[in-house]
Formats: structure tokens, C-alpha cells, sequence
């Protein structure tokens, strides 16, 4: 009688393909994270603390992300000419603040954050335009020594109805923008202030149906219940005379 065989012994299946697996994983994972970090960063909300420390290089800074490539480089062109008015001229978008914090206070904290001091040498005083895309707010700041060319007025002005109405209009943010700077660089340049844009007027529609004015004064009803009465009465004296 034979002796039985052993039983054999279970491979084990290396396990070096799960780690390859796992690490797999973990790349497509910090890869997918990566390339949504930046939209991910401009849509927490804001303060001047997320703002850059000093004034940019560049004048527009587009946080926001709704200017196409040729209207940023036309609103950089148009904020570089208020060079020669010596003022430094710069437009930020926003597309969220932080909880309590309006787009006024926001471009006042940014313009004293901005300001460079005294010490540190004599710069162009600062003119702010701000844009709220998820409120479709607009602000404007100026520095003290700008006050007397561009009075508070005008600047609220400008904010709340120059650059306002382009973004009620339909989102129209580079127009907002280029209609705000050319207001004011027309006061800095010592003309006239254009104003504020003319709301156009929808002219009412043509209706045939009277109104309630037109219905009280006219005879209308008179007429109406002297012709039911010679409906009514004429063919009764008919009725009367031939049934004689």
C-alpha cells in the first residue's frame, strides 16, 4: 500500500500588482486635484488679504475670470493711458466676498493697502474700479489727492450707474468696464462730465382696447341701454298693432 501524497501547498499571488494599483489610484487622484486647485482657489470668497500685498505689474486683475484675451489687453491699454494724467488707474473682478464685507469697504482696504507710503517714495495716486460678478456690484475708490478732480459723487455715480447698467443689461463686463474709465478719464482731462448713460425708453404699444378714463367719459353705455330699450319696446307696438 502506498504512502499518500501530500496535499499541495497554496500559492500565494505576489501582491506587488496592488501596490502598483494603489499607487495608480493615488496619482489620478493628486493629478484630478491639482488641475481643479486653481478654480476650485477663485471661487472661495475673497478679502484684501487674498489680494496680492502691492499693486500688481499689471493693471487689470481679473480674479474672476470673465474677460476674454481682447478685452483684458483692451482694458489694459485703456488703463495704462491714465499714465499721462498721472494717475495710476487699475480694475479688479471679484467673484465672491467674504461674509459682511461689501465691495466698497473692499476697494477702500485695497486702495490703503496699495497706497505705497511716503517713505518709500512719491507714486501716482490710485484710482480702483471694482466688479462683483456674483453680485454684478460695481465700486469705485480714489485716492485723497484725486478728490477734488473726481468728487465722491462722481464716483458713485459712476459705479452705480456707468459701469452698473452694461452688467444688468447682460453681463457685459468688458463694456462696464470701458464705459467707467472713459467717464472719468474725460474729467481728468479737464472736459465735461458725459453723465450718466440715458436709460432708453420703451415706447408703450399702441392699444385699441379704451382705458377707464376714456370709458367714463364717452356715451358708450347711453347708447347701449337706448338701443335694448327699442329692441324691446318696438317689437312689442308691433306685436300690438297687428294682433288688433
Amino acid at each position: 500500500m502506498s504512502a499518500p501524497l501530500p496535499e499541495p501547498r497554496p500559492r500565494h499571488r505576489p501582491l506587488h500588482w496592488l501596490f502598483s494599483l494603489g499607487a495608480s489610484l493615488v496619482s489620478l487622484v493628486l493629478v484630478a486635484f491639482l488641475t481643479l486647485a486653481g478654480p476650485m482657489a477663485s471661487a472661495w470668497a475673497q478679502s484684501v488679504n487674498d489680494l496680492p500685498p502691492q499693486a500688481p505689474s499689471a493693471h487689470l486683475l481679473d480674479r474672476a475670470d470673465v474677460l476674454s484675451r481682447a478685452g483684458s489687453g483692451e482694458i489694459e491699454k485703456s488703463l495704462e493711458g491714465f499714465s499721462a494724467e498721472r494717475v495710476d488707474a487699475r480694475l479688479i473682478t471679484v467673484n465672491r466676498l467674504d461674509y459682511g464685507l461689501s465691495l466698497d469697504d473692499l476697494a477702500n482696504q485695497l486702495l490703503e493697502r496699495w497706497s505705497r507710503p511716503a517713505s518709500e517714495g512719491a507714486s501716482l495716486p490710485l484710482l480702483l474700479l471694482l466688479i462683483d460678478t456674483q453680485t454684478k456690484a460695481t465700486a469705485v475708490a480714489a485716492a485723497p489727492a484725486l478728490q477734488r478732480q473726481l468728487p465722491a459723487e462722481l464716483l458713485r455715480s459712476t459705479a452705480r450707474t456707468t459701469m452698473a447698467m452694461p452688467l444688468r443689461e447682460g453681463d457685459r463686463y468688458r463694456q462696464a468696464a470701458l464705459d467707467g474709465l472713459t467717464r472719468l478719464e474725460a474729467v481728468l482731462q479737464g472736459g465735461e462730465d458725459p453723465g450718466e448713460p440715458l436709460v432708453e425708453q420703451v415706447p408703450a404699444v399702441a392699444s385699441n382696447i379704451p382705458s377707464r378714463e376714456e370709458t367714463a367719459s364717452s356715451n358708450a353705455f347711453t347708447w347701449v341701454i337706448v338701443l335694448l330699450v327699442i329692441g324691446s319696446v318696438v317689437p312689442m307696438v308691433t306685436w300690438w298693432v297687428f294682433s288688433r
